[in-house]
């Protein structure tokens, strides 16, 4: 009786954490990711192995949406000629010759910030295949979002 009351579209509204949390991998390529929170800022790490910082991509939408994605080239792109006149017994790391499916390392991430983040000071770094954003909180106190509703006794 409760599973009928309270059902999937109920349990995810009052139990699943406030942010919004999304992985959008394609392929077998997964990007892993830390987030750690220090009094003054928020700092996600994410494995990238193989990207270079042409191929990531790090943006903010919708206002306060951290949205990371990643293009790794593909085995044709990667052993350039090679490739054209190979016979692949495995490929494991990516699709070669085809042109079809997601390349090596392709990956996108969306993650919903907090509301005390200053989103024009994010930053990004790549180094030896890890992916830094540290994102500062603003600690001066937000306006209060208590909007007082006038009540008639007719609409």
């Amino acid at each position: 009786m409760a599973e009928g009351m309270f059902g999937s579209p109920f349990r995810r509204l009052l139990w699943s954490p406030p942010l919004v949390f999304r992985d959008w991998s394609g392929g077998s390529a997964t990007a892993l990711m830390d987030w750690l929170e220090s009094p003054n800022t928020h700092i996600f790490k994410v494995n990238v192995p193989g990207l270079s910082r042409e191929q990531i991509k790090v943006q903010v939408e919708g206002g306060n949406i951290l949205h990371i994605r990643g293009e790794g080239s593909s085995s044709k792109e990667e052993y350039g000629e090679a490739a054209k006149d190979t016979i692949w017994h495995v490929a494991e790391r990516g699709s070669p010759g085809t042109g079809t499916g997601t390349g090596r390392g392709d990956f996108s991430r969306a993650v919903e910030l907090p509301d005390n983040v200053k989103v024009d000071q994010i930053k990004a770094q790549v180094e030896n295949g890890v992916l830094t954003i540290v994102v500062p909180k603003d600690a001066s106190p937000k306006p209060s979002r208590v909007r007082s509703i006038n009540v008639t006794s007719k609409l």
